[in-house]
């Protein structure tokens, strides 16, 4: 048996002959994350970097998507429960931190519709490809809370604080040009079939590299993360999951669900 059978709501290719593993995202509704994917996705980077026979990992989604985001259902449950709000409030901090601490190298490959916690570990790779036609969104206050997941400890080190603001408190979508232009990705593909060939590509480079050097200089990098934005993202984190009980998130969701502009 494998030793990612455990993750149940996931679906782990590999690792090939270089020592690739690929991580896809693989479920109905445009690969939205469920309750129990939320949890396999904070936890499985620490199998990852136990495992020997991996080198590097890849992150995709399966069809159409990268990931839509959250499943109304987990969000409708964290509305109105607080075990559960507090429940996924500590996965959404393990999955920053846990991709942030896997020593081995981690490139996302991302194609159409990118958002929630799929999009976190998008951004949080080492190496983040994106399709031309990708649609990066961050939709946290389109939905009544604040943008907390991983926003706050990386975007404005990716792409400055400008557009950070503009982008997380507008909810306007990005798509692949924009994102490389601004710094937010680091590389961008003008076809969707050449997306996966080179994000593979840069995925194999790393995984037959000299591996200390390599995973050393992404330790050393990311105390960026750590130490210069960790406490900024704590602070988030608990204000986003503050929303999740308060009025504004029944609003974003029912406008969701019903397809219309939120009435805030």
């Amino acid at each position: 048996m494998s030793r990612y059978a455990r993750f149940a709501h996931l679906r782990v290719d590999g690792p090939d002959e270089s020592g690739v593993a690929e991580l896809v995202l693989d479920a109905p509704n445009l690969n939205a994350v469920s309750e129990g994917a939320h949890a396999d996705l904070a936890d499985v980077w620490r199998e990852f970097d136990a495992d020997p026979a991996v080198k590097a990992v890849l992150i995709r989604g399966e069809g159409k998507a990268f990931s839509a985001g959250g499943a109304f259902e987990m969000i409708e449950k964290m509305a109105e429960d607080f075990g559960v709000r507090s429940k996924v409030m500590r996965e959404a901090r393990d999955l920053v931190y846990n991709v942030l601490d896997c020593t081995k190298p981690i490139v996302s490959a991302i194609h159409g519709p990118a958002v929630g916690a799929g999009l976190v570990a998008g951004m949080l790779a080492d190496v983040s490809v994106v399709a031309k036609s990708a649609k990066i969104i961050d939709g946290h206050t389109r939905l009544g809370v604040a943008a907390g997941d991983h926003a706050a400890i990386c975007w404005p080190l990716l792409c400055g604080m400008a557009k950070a603001k503009y982008y997380l408190m507008t909810c306007r979508p990005l798509d692949g040009a924009e994102a490389e232009r601004i710094g937010l990705v680091s590389l961008c593909v003008d076809e969707e079939t050449d997306l996966l060939p080179t994000a593979r590509e840069v995925a194999r480079d790393l995984a037959e590299g000299a591996p200390t050097a390599i995973r050393w200089t992404k330790q050393s990098l990311n105390n960026w993360y750590s130490q210069v934005a960790g406490s900024i993202f704590d602070a988030s984190l608990a204000l986003e999951f503050y929303g999740f009980g308060g009025p504004e998130v029944r609003e974003g969701l029912a406008s969701h669900r019903e397809r219309r502009k939120p009435r805030f």
